[in-house]
């Protein structure tokens, strides 16, 4: 049995003892909802950095027809990168800073625009590349993760998901993009996830909304088996299992899900494509967030009753 500090620290504040089935207090005040979606803070940092770049070229003194003469742009595609409608290579951004004699500041432009192409993955390019190698990609950030906060509206956590329901959702991806892949290969890839979970190493808090556990994949056999593994995980010592249920009196609304990764890196999968960032203040957003939605969550024996009552309902639907 876990100590209580654990479940205190991964909840986000003391609860009481693991199987208490208490609740984090309700937080009155909602919060607002945020101005843009994930891809459109991408766009608006794509703006901001040719924004920047049109900063360098106001300092040399040069419009854009004297910057096209001594870079060899043309004066459109200067225009389309300051006004953040062109991605620039970073080529064309050595070239920029050469032109208006800022050179000192390549490094650092060519750091932050790295940075921004890292913000969106297209699920297309990233499924091209191979379910398998995008695993791969990744075990690094979980070796050296310890602490991983995880929000899931719509699906199973990925740290918790079963080989079958791991298999539903790749197959149901690849047949939406249109792609084909090696099932086999990225399932195994996928299951490193719950070799993280199981090893001990890092600790994991998560908070899923029980739509997620009546969202049928795989057939009943395999959601049986994956309700199983949920509440064996539960009573791990590195995992705290929060949530919330159908009809919760709601201080925020359900959103992306997304995972935290220590305190510097957060991932959000969408239906196009995959979010992340490094920026301080938008970690801290998600925190908060993060917050939030833990206090809208039950954890325990009511978190079982939970699971226990999607089990009930797949069992007794004749949709199988």
């Amino acid at each position: 049995m876990p100590r209580p500090r654990y479940r205190e620290v991964l909840r986000g504040r003391v609860l009481g003892p693991v199987g208490a089935g208490r609740s984090a207090p309700r937080l009155p005040a909602p919060l607002t909802a945020p101005a843009l979606s994930q891809r459109d803070q991408v766009e608006a940092v794509r703006k901001a950095f040719g924004q920047r770049l049109r900063g360098l070229r106001l300092d040399a003194r040069l419009n854009g027809r004297q910057l096209s003469a001594r870079s060899g742009m043309h004066t459109s595609k200067i225009s389309r990168i300051e006004l953040g409608r062109q991605n620039p290579t970073e080529e064309d951004i050595r070239v920029w800073c050469r032109a208006c004699r800022a050179e000192d500041q390549i490094p650092e432009l060519i750091a932050a625009h790295r940075q921004i192409d890292e913000m969106w993955e297209d699920h297309r390019q990233a499924l091209r590349a191979g379910l398998a190698q995008q695993s791969e990609r990744v075990k690094p950030l979980y070796e050296q993760t310890r602490l991983i906060r995880a929000y899931e509206p719509q699906t199973v956590p990925g740290f918790l998901q079963r080989p079958g329901y791991t298999r539903a959702v790749i197959e149901d991806v690849t047949r939406f993009h249109g792609l084909a892949t090696d099932i086999d290969e990225a399932v195994e890839g996928r299951l490193n996830r719950l070799r993280v979970l199981e090893s001990g190493t890092c600790m994991f808090s998560f908070v899923i909304e029980a739509g997620a556990l009546y969202a049928q994949r795989g057939g009943l056999a395999v959601m049986l088996d994956q309700f199983d593994y949920i509440e064996r995980a539960a009573d791990f010592a590195n995992v705290a299992l929060g949530i919330i249920p159908l009809g919760r009196l709601r201080t925020i609304w359900p959103g992306e899900g997304f995972y935290i990764y220590d305190q510097s890196l957060v991932r959000s999968e969408h239906w196009t494509g995959g979010y992340r960032t490094k920026r301080p203040s938008e970690i801290e957003t998600y925190l908060r967030i993060f917050k939030l939605l833990q206090s809208l969550a039950v954890y325990g024996d009511s978190a079982r009753a939970e699971i226990d009552a999607a089990r009930r309902l797949l069992q007794s639907r004749e949709i199988f």
